[in-house]
């Protein structure tokens, strides 16, 4: 952008914004969630933090800056506003056809024993992960999956951004957004209202929805047999990766599986414990 430009740019804008403010609320988001906002990314941060600075009444970024420095809620929220949450129903379905093919059917061996099953979407967003997972793998067995959910079986999606968590729990979408489950699905687990389509209460109280920061603290005790973590490290620095792909290693159980986004791979000593068997699809190994 030409200095011209910039000035042109900036006098369009409602509120004072200096590129110090943009540094100050990239550190914050850095710190708190490892996102990655360089100073290219500063006309996103000023729309989607705009409508924040309006809210809380004040005239200048500066002001917010100082602001959610002293107000932990407010902070949230605009880590909330700048949580980026694209993801679609049977997104990279490949993963979905491997989980189902392989690894499903000897978990519900295992459930019909008497044994437990536990999967962690990682990052779930408003929620269209968790539901193509269930839906995939009950497929058009509505009867079977709910003597399934009568077992042993556990299914956790976190993410950090409380708004998209109130999407999921309600799993209410536009017809749409849902236009990429198969129809044969779709007439199963969905029912009409209006121009939108609600998720069977089956599966959306077969889903624990909780608030998670990836690079926080993790309430849960135990292991999992499968965790879905795609196309989030995208927006981490390489250390933060690794710490992540660690954390989450430790997380599985032996056999357990780990699938990534596409464009994301396992780095660092966690590579040891795992084995590549699909497209982004790792099993791990070794304790």
């Amino acid at each position: 952008m030409t200095r011209a430009a910039a000035l042109a740019d900036s006098r369009a804008r409602e509120f004072e914004f200096q590129a110090s403010d943009h540094r100050a609320i990239a550190a914050l988001v850095y710190d708190e969630v490892g996102i990655l906002l360089p100073d290219g990314k500063a006309q996103l941060v000023y729309g989607r933090i705009a409508p924040r600075v309006r809210a809380c009444g004040l005239t200048s970024f500066a002001d917010y800056v100082a602001h959610i420095g002293r107000d932990a809620e407010e902070r949230g929220r605009a880590i909330d506003a700048l949580t980026t949450n694209h993801t679609s129903f049977f997104r990279e379905n490949h993963h979905f056809e491997d989980f189902v093919e392989r690894i499903w059917p000897p978990l519900a061996d295992r459930l019909a024993k008497g044994g437990r099953v536990r999967l962690w979407s990682a990052a779930c967003s408003s929620g269209e992960e968790p539901y193509s997972w269930l839906m995939a793998m009950f497929g058009n067995d509505r009867a079977a999956a709910q003597r399934l959910l009568k077992t042993d079986l556990r299914m956790l999606a976190t993410d950090v951004s409380p708004s998209v968590l109130n999407t999921a729990r309600a799993g209410r979408y536009s017809k749409d957004t849902m236009r990429t489950v198969p129809a044969s699905l779709r007439s199963v687990w969905t029912g009409g209202d209006g121009d939108q389509l609600v998720v069977d209460p089956v599966l959306r109280d077969a889903i624990a929805f909780r608030p998670l920061n990836l690079l926080g603290d993790w309430p849960m005790k135990g292991r999992f047999d499968t965790i879905f973590c795609r196309n989030v490290m995208i927006y981490f620095d390489e250390p933060t990766k690794e710490r992540l792909l660690a954390r989450l290693g430790e997380r599985l159980e032996v056999g357990g599986m780990l699938y990534i986004g596409h464009s994301e791979r396992l780095i660092g000593a966690v590579q040891d414990k795992f084995r590549c068997i699909g497209r982004t699809a790792y099993q791990k190994i070794a304790a």
